[in-house]
């Protein structure tokens, strides 16, 4: 575990967030002094209930998002990952795409953007925030997409989700494009970083890309829900960290996100339900010599801070020979 200050503890009772921290370290070496670094990831609820206006949802989530960005700051938090889409609800399998392609925005000048790049900067913190994307600049194509923001408070570049999901009831295909920008790793004070998101931790390459791209920590923002997905959430961030050498931070939503309309499928078939299903959080970090943080709560908005060593990844990488089988 990690020494966490008082205030730290004090804020998150205060907010009503799960508080929950570890640390991962390496084997001491002769010429290199450990990389330590402190990240953060925060699974919240939808606070309202969708039938509130979208710019109410909106405030609500940023005054979450708000306070744990500082509660993560009292406790030493360099780098912090919001959860997927996380300024609105997960309304991608829902059939009308109307309602909610209004929280879609530009990923550089954006109103999320702008606040997280004062959040950032005031808190010196990394900020990973992942929304729904509108190109102005494209034919007004939506993606999902994932913002970096550095400790500055500078634009430092987005991932744009490269896999949709054409399963079971997800209409997400209805809502926005494939992903055209690769596998970036983005280059920050506090260490080399990507982003991939929910269903593409099912795709072994897509880990594998950012591995060859230089990564040391991915972040998996993720909006998961149901029992099969729940019985392999605990093995594939930690799988993902063992095969590539790098930390994974595996982050869900939390909670039951209800519809005013059924569901539909990929086909357009209605789904005689109008909920999400439990997205049921467990958030957790897994490290690259196979040891994984204790998760978060199943059903409790919450932050996991974890104190990370970063020379465990070339130190795992050398143990396995990674570097010879390229």
């Amino acid at each position: 575990d990690i020494q966490l200050s008082e205030r730290c503890k004090h804020l998150s009772t205060k907010h009503k967030f799960e508080l929950v921290s570890c640390g991962f370290h390496s084997k001491d070496e002769a010429l290199r002094k450990p990389r330590l670094v402190r990240v953060g990831i925060f699974q919240q609820k939808l606070p309202l209930a969708l039938t509130d206006p979208s710019n109410r949802v909106k405030l609500a989530m940023y005054g979450l998002a708000t306070d744990a960005v500082r509660v993560a700051a009292k406790g030493g938090v360099k780098i912090l990952c919001l959860q997927q889409a996380w300024n609105m609800p997960y309304a991608f399998c829902v059939g009308e795409k109307r309602p909610w392609s209004v929280y879609a925005e530009d990923a550089q000048k954006g109103p999320t953007t702008k606040i997280v790049q004062v959040l950032a900067e005031d808190h010196n913190m990394v900020i990973i925030s992942p929304i729904l994307e509108r190109d102005e600049t494209c034919e007004d194509i939506i993606w999902n997409t994932a913002v970096v923001i550095d400790n500055h408070g500078k634009y430092l570049g987005k991932y744009r989700r490269n896999h949709i999901p054409k399963v079971e009831n997800s209409n997400e295909p209805m809502y926005y494009s494939e992903g055209n920008n690769g596998h970036p790793v983005f280059e920050t004070e506090f260490g080399r970083i990507a982003v991939t998101m929910c269903y593409e931790r099912h795709h072994p390459l897509n880990w594998l890309g950012f591995a060859l791209n230089g990564a040391e920590i991915v972040f998996n923002p993720s909006a998961s829900a149901g029992e099969s997905n729940e019985t392999i959430w605990p093995i594939e961030a930690r799988s993902a960290a063992c095969a590539n050498g790098y930390f994974v931070c595996a982050l869900n939503r939390v909670g039951t996100e209800i519809y005013e309309h059924d569901f539909t499928k990929d086909d357009g078939t209605v789904v005689a339900h109008k909920d999400s299903g439990h997205f049921f959080g467990s958030s957790y970090v897994a490290a690259p010599d196979g040891s994984r943080s204790e998760g978060l709560s199943r059903t409790k908005n919450g932050l996991l801070i974890a104190e990370l060593d970063l020379n465990l990844c070339r130190q795992m990488r050398d143990h396995l020979g990674f570097q010879n089988m390229k």
